[in-house]
């Protein structure tokens, strides 16, 4: 049991900082920008549920995945490490990650899936992270995952909801400092996962 609740507990905390609500608010507010209420409801919840979908089958599919293109635990945690450390630095340096673009976007698409569910809310990161909590582990941990990212996906679409009142209460600024914290936070889970994949491949040996 006490493995369980450290497990869901590092992995709350993994989801939390990669898909960071309170930073991914700010876009939100920005791409929804002169739209109604009801609009901007509707593309909370649709964006949500879409992330929430397509991260669940990575989830349940990424043991298929490995074996349909001959990956191994110990080179997708290690290449993964890497890609996640890489989005935490640049969240450390005040960059937009290129893995979460969004210029040039087209008012006219359906922005509730491109560019909010992916890349923003579902991107590599989120994937990534998500395949790595989930190899070579029991069938548990798994459904845990899954239902640790879909109470994930509940906390942000409440933040959305709640976008323009927090933005107002809270300020920029201290947006700006979370999104440095949850960088410092994704640096050192991809860390993690990298000593994991060496010490896997040196425990195979």
């Amino acid at each position: 049991m006490d493995n369980l609740i450290t497990f869901s507990i590092t992995v709350f905390t993994g989801f939390f900082a990669i898909t960071n609500p309170i930073s991914n608010m700010t876009v939100f507010v920005s791409l929804t920008q002169g739209l109604d209420k009801e609009t901007k409801r509707d593309i909370n919840k649709r964006s949500n549920i879409i992330a929430f979908i397509i991260v669940t089958v990575f989830v349940l599919l990424g043991k298929y995945i490995f074996e349909l293109f001959n990956i191994s635990i110990p080179a997708f945690k290690i290449t993964g490490g890497i890609l996640i450390f890489f989005i935490g630095f640049e969240m450390l340096q005040s960059k937009q990650s290129n893995v979460k673009s969004i210029n040039n976007v087209d008012t006219k698409e359906d922005i509730a899936v491109s560019p909010m569910a992916i890349p923003i809310l579902a991107g590599p990161g989120t994937i990534v992270t998500a395949m790595n909590f989930v190899a070579n582990v029991e069938t548990i941990h798994i459904f845990l995952v899954i239902a640790i990212f879909g109470s994930m996906s509940l906390i942000t679409y409440l933040t959305f909801r709640a976008s323009d009142l927090i933005v107002k209460i809270v300020g920029n600024n201290v947006i700006s400092v979370i999104g440095k914290i949850m960088g410092l936070v994704i640096a050192i889970i991809g860390t993690g996962m990298v000593i994991q994949g060496i010490k896997i491949s040196f425990d195979l040996l």
